[in-house]
């Protein structure tokens, strides 16, 4: 079962303390208010968690907890902060941006890669994108532990903050006029921003890139899943720091 905390109580003590990483609280549409119920959804706003009505079936897999009607997902790390991540210093580092990844297999699989390819951190919104969950936990095949994750309310703000600190913006696009590997990557910090497959990368990200390039197809296909479209470019870049 992946981590959860439950029972009115125990989610409220852990808004009340912000000692645990909230990804999204699940409130029971069958439950009816009260202080207690208030006083959480009062919390979660303030502080930025999700919380969202559910059907009594979305319980059905918690049926052995005494949660009251109210479950909140917790987190298996601790997100980093991106102030303090732009403090560090940083010399030819990539970061990868994930901009509305859905399925947590997928995020699971790039954390893996990113690892892998030295990613030097992960940013990901804490809004219409996977959070960090026991599934993706479990597809990294522990990566999670080897890369710092940072979620961050706006991936423009985060954009426009990387720009200031000199970063370069990096996003893929199908329709983009430059492949991949006409970038030369070395040299600057980058970050490298990925869409979900039915959506892509949001305009106004795009519109901050300095580059937007393309993985070239040889089939009229639809594109590749997006765990393997940033592996072809991030192990691009890894060519050519070792090509270097």
């Amino acid at each position: 079962m992946e981590n959860v905390i439950y029972g009115k109580n125990s989610v409220l003590e852990a808004l009340i303390s912000g000692e645990r990483e909230i990804n999204k609280i699940l409130i029971s549409k069958n439950i009816h208010s009260d202080v207690k119920l208030n006083k959480i959804k009062e919390l979660a706003k303030n502080n930025g968690v999700i919380y969202q009505f559910v059907a009594k079936e979305k319980f059905q897999a918690y049926s052995e907890l005494n949660h009251q009607g109210v479950i909140a997902q917790i987190s298996p790390i601790q997100y980093k902060d991106l102030d303090e991540f732009l403090e560090e210093k940083h010399e030819n580092d990539s970061v990868v941006i994930l901009d509305g990844i859905e399925d947590s297999h997928n995020l699971g699989a790039i954390i893996r890669t990113c690892v892998c390819a030295g990613v030097a951190a992960i940013i990901i919104p804490s809004r219409r994108n996977v959070q960090v969950n026991a599934i993706v936990d479990k597809t990294s095949a522990g990566a999670i532990n080897h890369i710092p994750i940072i979620k961050v309310n706006s991936p423009v703000n985060a954009v426009q903050k990387l720009k200031e600190s000199d970063w370069w913006v990096v996003a893929a696009d199908a329709s983009a006029k430059d492949n991949y590997y006409d970038i030369d990557y070395n040299n600057m910090n980058f970050a490298l921003v990925m869409g979900a497959e039915h959506a892509g990368v949001s305009k106004s990200l795009l519109k901050l890139s300095d580059f937007v390039v393309k993985i070239p197809m040889l089939k009229d296909f639809n594109s590749l899943n997006v765990s393997n479209a940033l592996s072809a470019i991030i192990f691009e870049t890894v060519r050519q720091k070792l090509q270097k």
